[in-house]
């Protein structure tokens, strides 16, 4: 028996459906970094910086959801930044965190968001 081949319409809908899941665990992927990094700061006893904060605040508050394509734009700020940083140790895990975030903040700022 024959396979049938996708039309260009379910390619089409397949791919977005991949894409929307890929975003949306991103987004829980961060939600979950976020807060862990503010506790970080909390547990230091140190004032979290303003960037890192509007940062880990675009996640908590799910303001991705009403600013389209910011989501996009900070995945591919992750991606970059995984493959620029070197390896993650115990002894570097938040100072690379902390950066990434720095990052986020900055793409967010230049991009009006």
């Amino acid at each position: 028996m024959a396979k049938r081949r996708r039309t260009p319409e379910e390619r089409l809908k397949f791919n977005v459906r991949k894409q929307t899941e890929a975003l949306e665990d991103f987004a829980a992927y961060e939600n979950d970094w976020s807060d862990l990094l503010l506790l970080w700061y909390r547990l230091k006893k140190e004032e979290t910086p303003l960037d890192v904060y509007r940062a880990c605040a675009f996640f908590i508050n799910k303001e991705y959801e009403s600013k389209a394509g910011s989501l996009s734009l900070l995945y591919k700020t992750s991606v970059r930044c995984n493959e620029e940083m070197p390896y993650v140790s115990k002894e570097t895990a938040f100072d690379v965190l902390n950066y990434r975030y720095r990052m986020y903040a900055k793409v967010l700022e230049i991009s009006g968001y």
